[in-house]
């Protein structure tokens, strides 16, 4: 199988050695993304919910550059700076997922890139 890089230019651009994300197959693996405006190159402003948000929009720019979307999200990894943002990232995630959410796991972890407060990784299915 050919390992394609999906960019989306709407997305941010990685802050390190890795793609936004990689397509093989029909299968789409999005790198952790992180609350970054790409207008501003900032990470926004507003709390865990604001961050929250945005890193669903960023997952979703990548999403529609590969041709996908949403609904066929079937792995996702939230990593958060505090379990205690579990409930207003909670929120702010389920309101993109309408049916059959996918497989997911949540974690704590001791920092985050940028010191942001929540980082979201997916794995999708393509068309």
């Amino acid at each position: 199988m050919e390992k394609i890089v999906v960019r989306s230019p709407l997305a941010p651009e990685p802050i390190g050695p890795y793609s936004q994300a990689i397509r093989t197959g029909n299968m789409l693996f999005v790198s952790g993304q992180i609350g970054i405006d790409q207008s501003t190159g900032q990470v926004v402003a507003g709390g865990v919910e604001a961050e929250a948000e945005q890193v669903m929009k960023n997952i979703g720019f990548i999403l529609k550059q590969a041709g996908t979307d949403f609904s066929r999200i079937v792995k996702c990894t939230i990593f958060l700076r505090t379990m205690s943002d579990f409930p207003k990232v909670n929120t702010i995630y389920a309101g993109y997922f309408n049916e059959a959410p996918p497989a997911r796991e949540t974690v704590a972890v001791s920092g985050l890139p940028k010191d942001v407060q929540v980082e979201i990784s997916c794995i999708a299915l393509i068309p």
